[in-house]
């Protein structure tokens, strides 16, 4: 029998168009069905638009899955869960705009990770409330997941 390396990954999930909510757990069932298992979820908080201007509030949440996937398995399977929730286009540049969904990886074990493609931990955690606050709450003190965050990024 093969032992299979489990990983741990967490996501930052934000929706700011139609029914966010409900967007928020079909995001929830696709992650869980492609991903890996949640095993915690922060509750979902509203925030501001962070990096743009519009009407649209956004909800957001924070969650933690156990996955055997590699980081980029897991980005490749996130832009998809993105695109079956009716996102049709990425921000380039950082140039945000309105989402239905929008999923981050913002830390993968204690991988440093920084390519053209994909860095972790994700650049911009720091900068953002609507991500650290959901973080801390799920995130379990003596996890090892925080170290280096006093570095710059």
């Amino acid at each position: 029998m093969t032992n299979v390396l489990m990983h741990t990954v967490y996501l930052g999930l934000g929706s700011n168009m139609g029914d966010r909510q409900a967007t928020l757990l079909k995001a929830y069932a696709e992650i869980e069905k492609l991903i890996g298992t949640i095993v915690r979820q922060s509750a979902f908080i509203i925030s501001e638009p962070w990096g743009f201007e519009t009407p649209h509030v956004f909800l957001n949440s924070v969650i933690c899955c156990e996955t055997k996937l590699s980081p980029f398995d897991v980005l490749w399977e996130t832009q998809a869960i993105e695109r079956r929730l009716g996102r049709t286009q990425k921000s380039i540049g950082g140039l945000y705009h309105d989402r239905p969904i929008d999923i981050d990886i913002l830390l993968y074990d204690q991988l440093q990770l920084h390519t053209p493609l994909l860095t972790i931990p994700h650049p911009l955690m720091l900068q953002r409330s609507f991500v650290l606050q959901p973080l801390l709450e799920i995130m379990p003190f003596g996890d090892g997941m925080n170290v280096g965050w006093s570095q710059s990024l």
